[in-house]
Formats: C-alpha cells, sequence, structure tokens
C-alpha cells in the first residue's frame, strides 16, 4: 500500500543523486591549470579575434562605501605576479557616502589604477551593472577581470587567467573562477560556506559538460567585444542582480563552446560570508530575486530538481507521522540524497581546502527544504535593502 508514495518520494532524489553523479564526473574532468611561476610563458602572445597580441587584463571592480575593504585587495593587486605594466585596475565608486574615493585616489599604486566616480557621469544609472558599463567603456585591455571591492585574492591569481588564456583557442570569451566564502569558524559560516562551495562546484561542472548554469561575479572575466556582441546587460538591466549569470548565458547562447572553469588553487577568490543570520537571508534573497527572471533552460530545470529533492525529503520525514510503513522510502530517499552530496562535494571542497566542511552536510541538509522554500517565496516577492539601498 505504501509502493507508489513510496516511489513518489524517492522519485526526485533519484533524479538529483543522478544529476550528482554527472556533475561529480565532469568537475573530475576539468583541466587543471598549469604554470611555472619562475617562467613567462603566460605572456607569450594570446590569439584573440585571430590575431597574435600581447595579454594585458583591465581589472574591474565596482565599490559602494568600500573604504575599509579597499585598501587590502589594492594591496594584493599590487603583489601580483604578472608584469605591473600587464594589467590596469578601474574602480567605479557607485555614490559612496563614506572615504571610498579618497582611498582610491590617495592609494600609491605600482601598478595603473583609475577612479571612475558614478556620480560625476549624467544619466550612467546606479548600481553594479551600471558601474561595470561605465568601466567597460574607459578599459583598454582585450580582456576584463571582475571582482568585488570586500574580496581577496592571492598573488598568482592574474597569472592563473593569462595560464588559461595562453592555452585556449580564440573561441574563448568567458571565464569563470572559484570562490569561497570565509570568516570565523562558526556554525553558519561553515554552512553557508558549504552551499555556497556546492554551488560552485556546480557551476564549474554545468561549464565542464557543456550546460553553463551559473558563476559568480567575484571572479570572472571576459571579452569586451563579447559583451558588446551580445549587448550586454540588455533585457535584464532594470534587474539589481544577475550580471553574472545573465551575462554567461547570453554568451553561451550566442558563442556554444565558449565558456571555461578556471580550475586553479592560485585562482581562488575568498570573501567574508554573512556574519549574521539575517544578512545571510538577505543576500540568498537578493539571489532568488533573479530566478524568476531566468530564460535558461538548464538553469531552471536544474532549480526544479534541487527544490524537489529537498521538499521529498522533508515531506518523507512529515509523512512518517501517519504512515510508518514508508519509512524504507524514506530512509533510501535519504541515503540517495545525501550520498550523492558527499560524493560531488568531496572533490570540490578539497580543491576549495575545505574537506572538513563535509560533516555539516546532514545538518544543512535538515535545515535546507525550509530554507529554501523561505528564501524563494521571499526572492519571488522581492524587496530587501542592500549596500544601503532600497531594492522592489
Amino acid at each position: 500500500m505504501s509502493t507508489l508514495p513510496g516511489l513518489l518520494l524517492l522519485a526526485a532524489p533519484l533524479l538529483y543523486a543522478l544529476r550528482m553523479l554527472g556533475f561529480r564526473r565532469a568537475w573530475q574532468q576539468l583541466p587543471v591549470v598549469s604554470f611555472d611561476r619562475r617562467e613567462d610563458l603566460a605572456w607569450q602572445p594570446v590569439r584573440n579575434n585571430m590575431q597574435a597580441a600581447p595579454l594585458r587584463f583591465s581589472v574591474l571592480i565596482a565599490a559602494r562605501n568600500e573604504a575599509a575593504n579597499l585598501p587590502q585587495l589594492l594591496q594584493q593587486l599590487a603583489r601580483q605576479t604578472v608584469p605591473a605594466d600587464s594589467f590596469e585596475v578601474l574602480v567605479v565608486d557607485d555614490h559612496s557616502t563614506d572615504d571610498t574615493a579618497a582611498v582610491v585616489a590617495d592609494f600609491a599604486a605600482s601598478y595603473e589604477l583609475r577612479l571612475i566616480r558614478l556620480a560625476a557621469m549624467p544619466g550612467a544609472g546606479v548600481g553594479k551593472k551600471a558601474a561595470i558599463q561605465v568601466a567597460l567603456a574607459q578599459a583598454r585591455a582585450p580582456w576584463v577581470v571582475c571582482t568585488d571591492a570586500d574580496c581577496r585574492v592571492g598573488p598568482d591569481w592574474l597569472r592563473s587567467y593569462a595560464a588559461l588564456l595562453a592555452e585556449a583557442g580564440p573561441e574563448v570569451r568567458f571565464v569563470s573562477g572559484p570562490v569561497l566564502l570565509t570568516g570565523a569558524s562558526t556554525w553558519l559560516q561553515q554552512l553557508s560556506g558549504l552551499e555556497f562551495a556546492g554551488l560552485v562546484g556546480t557551476g564549474a561542472a554545468g561549464i565542464a559538460a557543456g550546460k553553463p548554469t551559473m558563476c559568480n561575479g567575484a571572479n570572472l572575466a571576459y571579452r569586451p567585444d563579447a559583451f558588446a556582441a551580445v549587448q550586454g546587460f540588455a533585457g535584464n538591466e532594470h534587474l539589481p542582480s544577475g550580471d553574472d549569470e545573465f551575462l554567461l548565458h547570453k554568451l553561451h547562447a550566442a558563442f556554444p563552446g565558449s565558456i571555461r572553469f578556471l580550475k586553479h588553487p592560485a585562482a581562488i577568490v575568498r570573501t567574508a560570508g554573512p556574519a549574521t543570520l539575517a544578512a545571510l537571508l538577505q543576500q540568498r534573497v537578493r539571489w532568488a530575486s533573479k530566478w524568476r527572471h531566468y530564460r535558461h533552460a538548464p538553469s531552471q530545470q536544474l532549480a526544479v530538481l534541487v527544490l524537489l529533492a529537498n521538499v521529498a525529503l522533508a515531506a518523507g520525514l512529515a509523512a512518517l507521522c501517519w504512515q510508518p510503513a514508508l519509512a524504507p522510502w524514506v530512509a533510501a530517499a535519504w541515503a540517495l540524497k545525501l550520498g550523492a552530496d558527499y560524493w560531488f562535494l568531496a572533490p570540490v571542497l578539497q580543491f576549495l581546502g575545505q574537506r572538513r566542511w563535509l560533516r555539516w552536510v546532514p545538518v544543512l541538509q535538515l535545515l535546507y527544504a525550509p530554507y529554501a522554500l523561505l528564501v524563494g517565496l521571499a526572492g519571488l516577492r522581492g524587496g530587501y535593502v542592500w549596500k544601503g539601498r532600497p531594492v522592489k
């Protein structure tokens, strides 16, 4: 009598497990970029648009009220192991009310550093997308690399991008890099870091499988001519979030096979995770607010599958209250889901240097269904505050 309900409970976790097995295989097949710091192989001419050209980067940083964070990032950029004349840094001050602009203006950089003030550019708009578009108009390099003002980068960050691009063909137009959440070793930081690591790994695996779904604006690079070819943020410029994934989807649609993931420990960008539960929920609601605007089928399908698998586990536990005979089916569903998560996350966390977070997988699973539903519904409703600005 419990066979049909049991099969229904098992369906989504089984499909989820199969998807995770495919993602694990894709992650393992991603090539690790290789480079030798003793050599200048990364600075051989790179072929862009079928013509050899020296490799140079424009690093774009959109900043709003980041006076406390920017000095450390700017210092880390000064310690890059690439030649100082091989990159420029453009910091766009998005109407800050603190000393963000003064910090940049007073910073004695060993590289080319430019400050752009959105407030001094009538009609430029506000927000990260406006900042990026203004910076792109002034960028002088054939590749732009994006990160955030509160991020931390290692000395070989740009060199790892250079190594990948030196090997890549002219068809490559977009590169997604890894991001790690850091912070005090609290339960909240470890759970949010674990969840975020799953998103990073899933995004990388999707790229490896030829079906890109997600990336992170804290660590990515693309060619300005490719941005222009797909009309940049046109069609979603009114959305405060999604400067990364909407562009990823558009470029994949216009140039199939042009997306790469940068798999190298030196490429990892670190950023502090939300310090409180309220801050975490606000951040996730901001991310969720863009989901209803997706027109990208693989992203929609993956989001639905993840939600159904987690809801099925929660529903199974609830159903035991009046149908104890479902216990074997519920146990099988949990075993499938947890086993698949462990199998997929183990190499991803190993790469990120956080394998110890695997112990939190069962805890995250218990919390995920109500958390995902709450965030999803709040995202559909919209309305949150970000960087001091209310967003509807």
